[in-house]
């Protein structure tokens, strides 16, 4: 199994035993070598682990004194984990719906800092074709600047809420093969990107609604076809 494949195995279990309890709110990781010495897998898979778990606000890291469990919010009454390919499809369509908005009013509303914020979120994640492990969370962040700059604070706190759910796919997404590892699709998704950034700095909310759906409509198209293009 490749190294992300590794990755996403150790993900998961730490990600059950934190939501069962088994490792509990201000408890600390184990340390580096010990799961290194537990799952059999290098240093490396261990720290992209971690980070997507500190991406998914799951655990915090300081430098000197290891990871540490949060808290794990209570969901939103009705918000059910996404378990199967068909949920990542209809989490999709949500989002479509409510980022698209969340675009034009950034259009609108943003502020220079804002716009700055959006930018460097843009940049990041063009800096990851050399890693391709961190494009869920890269791609996140960008979405939750763009939220962000809307200029209400419940599309930030709902996308936001999002952010384990995506970060932590089940392997409907984080599967080794994913797209996302495909430069090709990196540089489709970066030119997406930089439609939805493009719009809101020239301050044109239809162009920066019609940006993100067209961008999120072809995310879902991607993530479809596998079952829904045999």
């Amino acid at each position: 199994m490749s190294g992300r494949g590794l990755a996403y195995e150790l993900v998961e279990e730490l990600k059950r035993r934190i939501l069962s309890g088994e490792i509990a709110p201000g408890d600390k990781l184990p340390a580096e070598n010990s799961l290194v010495e537990e799952f059999g897998v290098s240093r490396t898979v261990v720290r992209e682990a971690v980070s997507r778990l500190q991406a998914a606000g799951l655990v915090e890291t300081f430098q000197g004194r290891g990871s540490f469990v949060l808290e794990v919010p209570e969901r939103t009454s009705g918000m059910r984990e996404v378990r199967s390919h068909q949920d990542v499809l209809e989490l999709m369509d949500f989002r479509i719906g409510v980022e698209s908005e969340a675009a034009g009013l950034a259009a609108v509303r943003r502020t220079e800092h804002q716009l700055l914020g959006i930018e460097r979120a843009l940049a990041d994640f063009r800096r990851i074709g050399d890693d391709p492990s961190r494009s869920v969370e890269a791609d996140f962040a960008f979405h939750l600047k763009v939220a962000a700059a809307a200029g209400n604070r419940f599309y930030s706190d709902l996308i936001g809420s999002l952010g384990p759910m995506m970060i932590l796919l089940p392997r409907t997404r984080l599967d080794p093969a994913y797209e996302m590892s495909d430069p090709d699709h990196l540089t489709r998704v970066v030119h997406e990107h930089e439609n939805i950034h493009a719009a809101i700095a020239r301050s044109d909310p239809e162009a920066a609604r019609a940006a993100a759906r067209v961008h999120l409509a072809n995310t879902r198209h991607r993530l479809a076809m596998p079952t829904e293009h045999r």
